[in-house]
């Protein structure tokens, strides 16, 4: 891939590896938290603060959710935004493989949670539940754990959970869609359309962005329409191609400032929030006795690498797509089970399906987090096997002999790279010639008399 595009990949995956940790340790915190002082835990989550009078008293929760969210979705339309006009989504041809993946690895684990529910006799309003695959963890296991691993794979990887996020997103808003208020519901796109104004204009200042995206959020919640899409939209209306003489897009720059506050605060808060569930011998064994929660953990683990390497496959075989050159079929495999880890977006969903139920809600995100966790050990285990082919291979894509801060690999038609190597090696001989003649007269030297 273009350099840019590397070093985008590069930074977007440090951000997440490091959003990764904190969700990890926000999540660890609920499940301790909740299983020994679990009465202050739900009373914290549970307390509730706001404005009642415009329809905003929510509980800590539901301010995690709706709120806190709402930024973490803003980021996700920024990505799918540049992916649009920057990245592999622009080119048809290679955006075929990510899109068809997310589709299949959306709709295998849909239909893996309806088969076993409809045979054993469950809901099958959780279907939805195991679609979703979490960006943060699943670029932090392969960021520590695939070291060593093609660009390619982190670039499709990002792709596919990116158009993930879009599909999940249309999921939310069209089947956890409340009562919809048409008055809010149109107060909120005229915001959305003063806010899309604004931008075209040029105006700048985020003392205008930020007040005005907290009202179209407020009437997005009031409207019966999840507040989250609220951010989604914003997010896909930043320019993120870049003008002559610019580094960065707007939306790059915003992305750039906003990422940390979302892998860093929004996400793991509402990990703190929504994960905290009691986990027990019983627990654990409803998980995979009950229909609902088998049928989640069985979406996440075998419907997400089914679904996703299945669908990649036939994409390659019979379209005129194309796989990398630089990834193999079982690359593709480790990074199918990697995406069964849904554990952000599959917890939120897991909360509207089951709102009338808060007992099957605990059980179906201790099915999430069994399902999470079980994928993460697979996938882990078979990029740690592909990880240690591709080694010699990432050295060499790396390599910089001169020293110039860009790999070697991007400079192969730069003649002034060609020149600086060959300056390099002719000092590289003088210094071998050189050393040469220094043991040549200590090999005299020794041969001499006694």
């Amino acid at each position: 891939m273009s350099l840019p595009e590397r070093t985008y990949i590069a930074d977007a995956l440090r951000a997440e590896t490091v959003g990764g940790v904190l969700l990890l340790i926000a999540a660890v915190v609920a499940l301790v938290w909740a299983n020994t002082l679990g009465g202050s835990y739900e009373a914290v989550r549970g307390f509730h603060l706001g404005f009642g009078s415009i329809g905003l008293d929510l509980s800590v929760q539901h301010w995690a959710a709706d709120g806190l969210l709402a930024v973490f979705f803003f980021v996700a339309g920024i990505e799918l935004k540049r992916e649009l006009v920057a990245g592999d989504l622009r080119e048809p041809k290679k955006a075929v493989l990510p899109v068809v993946a997310a589709l299949c690895g959306m709709a295998m684990p849909a239909l893996v949670y309806f088969v076993v529910n409809t045979v054993g006799g469950g809901s099958t309003n959780g279907w939805a539940v195991p679609t979703a695959t979490d960006i943060a963890f699943a670029l932090a296991v392969l960021a520590v754990i695939g070291t060593s691993l093609p660009s390619a794979l982190r670039a499709f990887l990002l792709t596919l959970a990116v158009v993930d996020d879009l599909f999940a997103i249309l999921i939310i808003a069209v089947f956890f869609t409340s009562q919809l208020n048409f008055l809010a519901l149109g107060f909120a796109v005229a915001g959305l359309a003063v806010f899309y104004l604004l931008l075209r204009k040029g105006v700048r200042g985020w003392y205008i962005y930020v007040p005005l995206a907290l009202v179209i959020w407020g009437l997005m919640y009031n409207s019966g329409v999840h507040a989250t899409i609220a951010g989604v939209a914003m997010g896909l209306m930043l320019r993120c191609h870049r003008r002559d003489g610019e580094k960065q897009s707007p939306g790059e720059h915003i992305e750039h400032l906003v990422r940390p506050v979302s892998a860093g605060l929004a996400v793991p808060l509402f990990a703190l929030f929504s994960a905290g569930v009691s986990v027990s011998g019983g627990a654990l064994h409803d998980v995979f006795t009950k229909p609902e929660t088998l049928g989640v953990v069985l979406g996440l683990v075998v419907g997400k690498a089914v679904g996703i390497f299945g669908g990649t496959w036939c994409a390659a075989r019979f379209t005129k797509a194309e796989l990398n050159p630089d990834l193999r079929w079982p690359d593709v495999f480790a990074v199918a089970a990697l995406a069964g880890i849904g554990f952000t977006v599959s917890l939120l969903i897991g909360e509207l399906a089951f709102t009338d139920n808060p007992l099957l809600t605990d059980e179906i995100k201790a099915a999430v987090l069994t399902g999470s966790l079980i994928a993460a050990v697979f996938s882990g285990i078979l990029l740690k096997i592909r990880n240690a082919k591709y080694r010699k291979l990432c050295a060499d894509e790396d390599l910089d002999e001169d020293q110039d801060g860009i790999p070697d690999v991007y400079e192969q038609g730069n003649p002034e790279y060609h020149r600086r190597m060959a300056k390099i090696f002719e000092a590289k001989a003088a210094e071998h010639r050189r050393l040469a003649e220094v043991a040549s007269g200590a090999d005299a030297g020794d041969d001499g008399p006694a």
